[in-house]
């Protein structure tokens, strides 16, 4: 229980933000397993579609502070690394 006004309004403040970062970080993997998926089942011009909207995801998680930057990338490259291999293959 906070004891002054300020500390209640930060408990307020981290509630909303703790909402709002599990909302992104939800999303974030939710596109990122469609990728894994696509690939799973072999269907690449899926992979690739899924590709593109993840990668836009994962920009926009970074954008909000919700990721960090290199953990974003890094997921990035491996994921387009991942649908290129099976483009060849």
């Amino acid at each position: 229980m906070a004891n002054h006004s300020s500390a209640d309004k930060r408990n307020r403040q981290r509630i909303k933000r703790t909402l709002r970062n599990r909302s992104a970080k939800t999303a974030v993997r939710g596109v990122v397993k469609q990728v894994r998926a696509a690939l799973a089942n072999g269907d690449k011009n899926a992979a690739s579609t899924a590709l593109a909207t993840a990668t836009s995801a994962l920009d926009s998680a970074v954008t909000k502070g919700v990721m960090h930057r290199k953990t974003a990338s890094r997921s990035i490259s491996r994921l387009t690394k991942a649908v290129e291999a099976a483009k060849k293959a």
